[in-house]
């Protein structure tokens, strides 16, 4: 069986204490395993932040229960203050003292030699002895928060947890930070829970994913289940940015604005009323007369992808770099036959014809 670190067990919270019908989060059940990197992802609002507060101790919850180490550290009634958690938190903006220089900062609250040569080792590791008496006005963002990780990890901590700290970096620091961060982890013995609304960021670097929506836990599993066998449409859209249309029923065949479906109908227990597919499963051709029209492009490195609105449909469609459409154009969308996608209720795998 595998060693669970932190266990959350039907975890509810509001802000409003008294009104059950407002809850930033609902019934949440979540275990994180020793050693692993957990990603939280979801849009804004939908609980991720709250969550990752209650985890290190700075709100109560309204119900359920959070375990550390088959400790209970928070619940309704009981909750076991921040300081006592053997948690370190990294947060956005930094959070660093800006009187003291690098090597204070890491070290504040540190009395310990041992802990203190722990705190000489990270700093090596992360690449910050050089600056070890700089100050943080004289840091870029990038060696900020290597000094906030480097903090959290100084006292010992077994679990790390990470509000979007990378938001506020550019693309070439982010990404550099990111594929450090699981192997100073790991270098640490440590388990970490990183905050994220970013699915590249949380699919590239953790070994699982939560995927939040409206302060509950859609789905929680390895990046390849999320991207290959999403648990609802929402998952699948938010995590892969995969289209989703409404279907319609004709004379007992599935049938979108885009072209048809072939599915084995013994594989369907219910009725599919949406159809899940990816931005190279559509087929666009300019028509000055089309039903649909561009309303987005985004450069992605190697192609194109547009975001074109039909009816109330808004989609997104690959093109290659050097395919001329513009924004406002009008165009024809239809399925690229033999493309697979997926039917919900069920994930159910189909053809598009």
């Amino acid at each position: 069986m595998s060693d669970i670190h932190l266990e959350i067990t039907k975890l509810s919270h509001s802000y409003r204490r008294h009104t059950s019908n407002e809850l930033i989060l609902n019934e949440i059940n979540l275990s994180v395993i020793r050693g692993e990197l957990l990603g939280l992802l979801g849009p804004s609002g939908c609980g991720k932040t709250t969550l990752l507060r209650l985890i290190a101790g700075f709100e109560r919850p309204v119900k359920g229960q959070v375990f550390l180490n088959n400790k209970l550290i928070s619940s309704s009634s009981y909750i076991l203050p921040p300081e006592r958690r053997d948690i370190g938190m990294v947060f956005q903006d930094y959070a660093l003292f800006p009187h003291l220089t690098l090597w204070k900062n890491i070290c504040f609250g540190i009395k310990s030699s041992v802990t203190k040569e722990r705190a000489r080792w990270l700093m090596q590791l992360l690449g910050l002895s050089d600056l070890k008496n700089y100050y943080p006005h004289e840091l870029s963002g990038g060696q900020k928060q290597r000094v906030a990780l480097a903090r959290s990890l100084a006292p010992g901590s077994s679990l790390i947890v990470l509000d979007e700290p990378f938001c506020s970096l550019d693309v070439e620091v982010r990404n550099y930070l990111r594929s450090e961060l699981s192997n100073v982890l790991r270098s640490c013995s440590a388990t970490g829970i990183l905050v994220t609304h970013d699915p590249s960021e949380a699919l590239g670097i953790c070994d699982r994913v939560a995927v939040m929506k409206d302060g509950k836990l859609q789905q929680c599993d390895k990046p390849s289940t999320l991207l290959t066998n999403p648990a609802t449409p929402f998952v699948g859209k938010f995590v892969s940015q995969n289209n989703l249309v409404k279907l319609n029923v004709m004379e007992g065949n599935l049938k979108t604005p885009y072209g048809s479906i072939l599915v084995k109908k013994h594989l369907l227990n219910e009725l599919p009323r949406i159809l899940m597919f990816d931005e190279t499963s559509l087929d666009i051709s300019l028509n000055s007369e089309g039903r649909a029209f561009v309303t987005g492009k985004e450069f992605r490195e190697s192609y194109w992808i547009l975001r074109v609105r039909q009816d109330d449909d808004t989609l997104r469609v690959n093109i290659p770099l050097d395919r001329e459409i513009n924004l406002g154009d009008r165009c024809d969308l239809k399925f690229i036959y033999g493309k697979y996608a997926l039917l919900y209720p069920g994930c159910v795998s189909c053809i598009l014809t």
